[in-house]
């Protein structure tokens, strides 16, 4: 995950980009979107407002998750399996044009995530303000609302990566 102009954006898709490039969270968020179905952005989003402080329950958990589905179902779910379909073989174009066009598709899939945390973003402000909780605290509590919401015990280890990197001053 990683755009053009980085510097632009919410303050929460800046978090991501630099949250994304840290050791382990790209493979950690990617086993978790491949094994558990977890939408990456959703994750992120409930990272970042614990970095804030902001704990999540189960039923504010469930509102993202069901604000978040629709674009993710019906825009970068569909992209991303283009790109993924394109990354294996391409029927009928020849492999040269198939991959300039994987990666057009590939800029595609990141604009649509982009435009989605953004909206993201601006539904934090429907969300109570929190902000009482350590962020470590918050962070972990946050992941683990997601993985209840979604019916799914997430591994350990990759949950205790992903509260590090959220952190500040955590490689």
């Amino acid at each position: 995950m990683a755009g053009p102009d980085e510097g632009a954006g919410s303050p929460f898709w800046r978090f991501s980009l630099a949250t994304y490039r840290k050791p382990g969270v790209a493979e950690a968020c990617l086993a978790l979107q491949d094994g558990f179905s977890v939408d990456v952005n959703v994750l992120l989003f409930v990272m970042w407002l614990g970095t804030g402080g902001r704990r999540l329950d189960d039923v504010e958990t469930q509102f993202v998750i069901d604000q978040a589905a629709g674009w993710a179902r019906e825009i970068v779910v569909p992209l991303r399996g283009v790109r993924r379909r394109l990354k294996e073989d391409a029927p009928l174009v020849d492999a040269a044009a198939a991959q300039a066009f994987r990666t057009q598709v590939k800029r595609l899939e990141l604009e649509a995530e982009r435009l989605q945390q953004e909206a993201l973003y601006r539904l934090a402000d429907r969300l109570p303000p929190g902000g009482g909780s350590p962020p470590a605290d918050a962070v972990g509590a946050n992941v683990e609302a997601l993985g209840r919401a979604l019916g799914q015990d997430f591994p350990a280890a990759q949950a205790a990566l992903l509260v590090a990197a959220a952190l500040p001053d955590t490689a």
